[in-house]
């Protein structure tokens, strides 16, 4: 997903500086659209890029799952037991365009954990099922299994669920 990430907004913001500097050369017929696009498009792509920096960090490290009798979810905005979770969802913010994972627990806390668009979303679901879902109290994972395709995560993923018993 780094490489992604990377063409996505480093990527674009290059080609719009380009577009600007082809379009400053007047040798084309389409000079003025080369103008126009870079500069419409410039402030947009520096805007995503300077929001994705932080998720270039060699080592960074989104959210740590311990798993076991007192599984819990560890990252930098707290620390979650996987019984007292209600609710997990990966969302988009609509202002920066980059996914968060949101835990919604039994206290009526939210926490969010900023993903940078590392985390896929098939990857996500996969964690998700494979790490926390056998941890999570009934009701928690008939609300996980109305969100999640598993034939689809069969299919692209190659990801099948292991039927585990652990309460």
């Amino acid at each position: 997903m780094y490489g992604w990430v990377f063409l996505a907004t480093l990527g674009f913001l290059i080609a719009c500086f380009f577009l600007i500097i082809h379009g400053l050369k007047f040798d084309s017929k389409y000079s003025i659209l080369y103008l126009g696009g870079g500069f419409l498009f410039t402030p947009f792509y520096l805007y995503l890029t300077l929001w994705s920096l932080p998720g270039f960090i060699p080592g960074k490290v989104l959210l740590t799952i311990i798993q076991g009798e007192n599984s819990t979810i560890k990252s930098k905005k707290g620390t979650v037991l996987i019984k007292n979770i209600r609710n997990i969802d990966l969302v988009r913010n609509p202002l920066n365009l980059i996914n968060d994972i949101v835990i919604e627990t039994f206290d009526n806390n939210k926490i969010k954990i900023r993903t940078f668009n590392l985390l896929d979303d098939l990857d996500y679901q996969v964690v998700v099922d494979q790490y926390i879902y056998p941890y999570m109290t009934e009701n928690a994972r008939k609300v996980w299994d109305r969100k999640v395709n598993l034939d689809k995560l069969q299919k692209v993923a190659k990801y099948v669920r292991q039927e585990q018993n652990i309460d």
